[in-house]
C-alpha cells in the first residue's frame, strides 16, 4: 500500500509483520500487525501502536494517511 505520493510504503507481510518505508528510508518502522474486519491494529518494534481502516479491498485510511494498493506488475 502506497500514498499517492509514494512517500509512504507499507508492505504487509503473511506472517503478521509489517515494513513501513519513508521517503528514502526503506525500513523506517517495523512491526507486527492485526487485521479484524476493516480495522487494522500496529504495534511497532520501538513500542507505539497505531492503526487504520480499510474503506475497500484498495484504500487504507490511516494516521492521516489515504494508502492504495500498489497494482502488481508481472
Amino acid at each position: 500500500m502506497v500514498t499517492d505520493d509514494n512517500r509512504v510504503r507499507h508492505e504487509l507481510l503473511p506472517n503478521g509483520r509489517y515494513v513501513e518505508a519513508r521517503g528514502q528510508r526503506k525500513r523506517a518502522y517495523e512491526g507486527r500487525y492485526e487485521v479484524d474486519g476493516t480495522h487494522i491494529e500496529y504495534w511497532d518494534d520501538t513500542g507505539f501502536t497505531a492503526d487504520g481502516d480499510f474503506v475497500d479491498a484498495n484504500t487504507l485510511h490511516h494516521g492521516g494517511m489515504i494508502l492504495r494498493r500498489k497494482p502488481v506488475t508481472p
